[in-house]
């Protein structure tokens, strides 16, 4: 087993993991170990792995879980390997990945390519401790709350209007994204599936809460995401080459921080499959629209580390 070395980086997210050559490969007690430090830290950062390409990116992933395909919509950019390139989209929003369809993936791995000379960071929030520091009568209220999640996002705004504004690369994107249309209600709180611990399940995919009317929506969609968000449960990321990103999907959103200018950044991610949440009386995520058995499997871990 390789000497893995974890560096914790804050008190509830974060963490570096040193002693690890991830061209290599990986072998199972060393998977297991670093699967252990993303369980607890919720994001781990390799740096320095310069020789690591998709090929081993995608094996290293496959060390870890089951990858799914590229996305469920863009499909014109890959199989297994979604480009994150900022021609075509800037990910500058809180988001938890694909959480528009019903098995919300367990991880992403993020490996940097193409960075642009100052900015372009990257920042996590644990949605974890946010349940944790939500006060009783706000909890009593989340742990019955469902809402909807759609891949036609634009939570604020008017999509029709955004859309003009676009470049035609942004554009193009942007139809592909929502060219197959997916809905699914997910509780707004989950039970991790490892952990046995509850976290907040938003993001900008969530287009209102289940019997709530859109002025209630906003409202308190905005009150939680502000407590996600807030700074004591974030980790920001200054990205070198030769570093990778692994976090937990199910514990943690993520903004990509459009500070930039116009400078080009790509990056490569590959996800793993994950399962269908559960709420904390047993209730599974029910589809209202769309079919994801093509973008990945349902994966549910085998046991749960904490009860």
């Amino acid at each position: 087993m390789s000497s893995v070395k974890v560096v914790k980086l804050g008190a509830v997210i974060g963490a570096r993991i040193e002693g690890v050559r991830l061209s290599d490969g990986v072998d199972a007690a060393t998977a297991a170990r670093i699967n252990a430090a993303l369980l607890e830290h919720k994001v781990i950062f390799f740096r320095g792995q310069h020789d690591l390409d998709g090929d081993g990116q995608l094996a290293f992933a496959r060390a870890l879980g089951t990858p799914t395909t590229a996305h469920p919509t863009v499909t014109s950019r890959g199989t297994r390997v979604l480009p994150i390139d900022s021609r075509y989209d800037k990910a500058n929003s809180w988001h938890t990945d694909v959480t528009f369809v019903d098995r919300i993936p367990k991880a992403s791995l993020l490996r940097a390519i193409t960075l642009p000379p100052y900015g372009g960071t990257t920042t996590w929030a644990s949605t974890e401790a946010a349940y944790d520091l939500l006060p009783p009568p706000l909890r009593a209220l989340v742990e019955n709350l469902w809402a909807v999640h759609t891949n036609e996002y634009d939570y604020a705004g008017d999509v029709d209007a955004r859309l003009e504004q676009l470049a035609d690369t942004e554009r193009q994107y942007r139809e592909e994204f929502v060219s197959d249309y997916y809905e699914t209600e997910h509780p707004v709180v989950r039970v991790h599936p490892e952990t046995g611990r509850k976290v907040l399940l938003l993001g900008h995919f969530v287009k209102h809460f289940v019997g709530l009317g859109k002025a209630e929506s906003g409202a308190l969609f905005q009150l939680l995401q502000n407590r996600i968000t807030k700074l004591e449960n974030t980790i920001r990321w200054n990205w070198e080459q030769g570093d990778l990103a692994v976090w937990d999907n199910r514990a943690t959103q993520h903004y990509a921080v459009s500070d930039y200018d116009d400078q080009f950044r790509r990056l490569s991610r590959v996800t793993l499959a994950g399962d269908i949440p559960v709420d904390v009386h047993g209730a599974h995520s029910r589809v209202v629209a769309g079919d994801a058995s093509t973008y990945s499997a349902v994966v549910a871990p085998a046991v749960r580390l904490v009860s």
